[in-house]
């Protein structure tokens, strides 16, 4: 892959067209479609076409099926990438050799964001539920944010959408310390669970990045409480001691500027805090801020859902929504895209499809299918470990996880993404650290593991697929093992 330099100072201005390689990508089409909503030419390419090069040239792109020298076109202005390109991308070389100015997807978002006011919301998990009620709620209110996610929003039916050019709502991307390049006006921060260490190295240098994030931010930071990844952050904050409360500032900045800090989540001493929670079915809870209490019951489960909205509560309050319009618009947020998504129903059992691929995610989103799991009913896991680099460091964390959560799991091999194989690295380093093996298949062949999913699930189960790779596509291989199944036995 493409490592990117993150330090290259941005285009003063891009004035022709934007070729996008990779364009159908989640991340890339999104961005794509803003460049175009901005009033730009955007030309791009993909290696097949799929339904987001289909809507890019439905809205005037130019898609090229293929890499070749001759998509990027003559009056090319810049040439946007992604960092699962590889270096010897013909396209890529083509732009180098006519001094094209080459940007990471993460830059070409910077740019187009530049002189706006920035919500950026980062963290190891729950950043895309996060951002995704911020917009809905912002959208609710009548507001039109501009915004970019890292999942389709249910109810607006996009993962991204040009609006008003001065607010900006946007999923920022730790991966690859890309979210350092935004002029991030408020920043909310989830939670710190060290990942990416293939990029990072270190937890340390991982927390250091994080740090760096929370000092950039111009206007206010919100941070939760729970986590004790995000009090090592403010505690390590070198601008000064934390004084915690809705009214703390850390020092003055350059110019004269001050910044709050808001903490929320179920801490006794969250500025935003979360109480009463009714995990069954849709979770509903009650927000204690300022001396006030709302009660708020979102159309999704998990008690995890319940801390996301009291970050975004503390955002939108801080945009200027008030107490009543912000839990107004997160009860209208309808969820967003591969994140506990009902993929399909046959002969009784629900099958979801879920993005986690962290421990702490996958414990989250198993945790949260528990809770709307009906009594004598059981969850079957189909797990695709993603990264080699992960898959090798975290084997032991996914089993515990697996065999705590799930009734029976289904190991499929790794998805490598941006990364080369590993000698020895497979889907069975996860399956070897069960301790009960009867509760554990590792299949690489995914024919073979939808029959043996089918072949254990009963009416009422819910079967899950989880991972950030490609796990989505084996649901219709489930769906049809499961009913065959269910044909067989009557």
């Amino acid at each position: 892959m493409i490592k990117p330099d993150l330090t290259m100072p941005l285009p003063e201005t891009i004035g022709g067209t934007v070729h996008f390689v990779g364009i159908g990508g989640s991340g890339m089409s999104g961005i794509a479609k803003l460049f175009l909503d901005a009033g730009h030419r955007v030309t791009g390419s993909d290696r097949s076409a799929n339904a987001a090069t289909a809507a890019l040239e439905a809205a005037g792109a130019t898609v090229a099926i293929g890499h070749a020298a001759a998509n990027v076109p003559a009056e090319a202005a810049a040439l946007v990438y992604t960092g699962a390109l590889w270096p010897d991308n013909p396209e890529y070389l083509e732009a180098v050799r006519r001094g094209i100015p080459v940007l990471h997807r993460s830059q070409a978002l910077a740019w187009l964001v530049r002189g706006a006011r920035v919500v950026a919301v980062a963290g190891a998990h729950g950043k895309t539920t996060s951002t995704g009620m911020i917009v809905a709620a912002l959208a609710h209110a009548g507001r039109n944010p501009s915004y970019v996610n890292g999942g389709v929003i249910q109810g607006l039916g996009a993962s991204a959408a040009y609006g008003d050019p001065g607010l900006w709502v946007i999923e920022a991307d730790e991966s690859d310390g890309s979210f350092l390049l935004y002029d991030t006006a408020v920043a909310l921060v989830t939670n710190v669970d060290a990942d990416h260490l293939d990029h990072y190295g270190t937890h340390e240098a991982f927390d250091e990045a994080f740090v760096a994030f929370v000092e950039r931010a111009r206007e206010h930071v919100v941070v939760g409480a729970d986590d004790a990844g995000a009090r090592r952050i403010l505690g390590a904050l070198r601008l000064a001691p934390l004084v915690q409360g809705t009214r703390s500032r850390l020092p003055e900045r350059a110019g004269g500027e001050s910044k709050g800090i808001t903490t929320f989540g179920e801490s006794a001493d969250a500025d935003v805090r979360v109480r009463d929670v009714a995990e069954t079915g849709p979770v509903a809870f009650t927000i204690a801020h300022a001396g006030e209490q709302f009660r708020v019951r979102l159309r999704v489960p998990g008690r995890h859902n319940a801390i996301n909205a009291a970050g975004a509560f503390a955002v939108l309050r801080r945009l200027g929504l008030a107490p009543e319009e912000a839990v107004a618009g997160l009860e209208s947020f309808e969820g967003t895209g591969r994140r506990f998504e009902l993929r399909g129903t046959v002969d009784g059992v629900r099958v979801y499809d879920d993005y986690a691929h962290h421990p702490t995610e996958v414990a989250a989103a198993l945790a949260q299918a528990r809770s709307v799991l009906e009594p004598g009913a059981r969850l079957i896991a189909v797990h695709q470990p993603h990264l080699y680099s992960r898959t090798r460091m975290m084997a032991g964390e996914f089993a515990e996880t697996y065999e705590r959560l799930a009734d029976h799991t289904v190991v499929l091999d790794v998805y490598g993404a941006r990364e080369d194989p590993e000698p020895g690295v497979t889907g069975a380093l996860v399956a070897d650290r069960f301790a009960d093996a009867g509760r554990v298949d590792f299949l690489p062949d995914w024919q073979e593991a939808a029959d043996r999913v089918g072949a254990v699930v009963r009416p009422g189960d819910i079967v899950m697929t989880l991972s950030c790779g490609d796990v989505y596509r084996i649901i219709p291989q489930l769906i049809a093992s499961i009913r065959a199944a269910a044909d067989e036995a009557t």
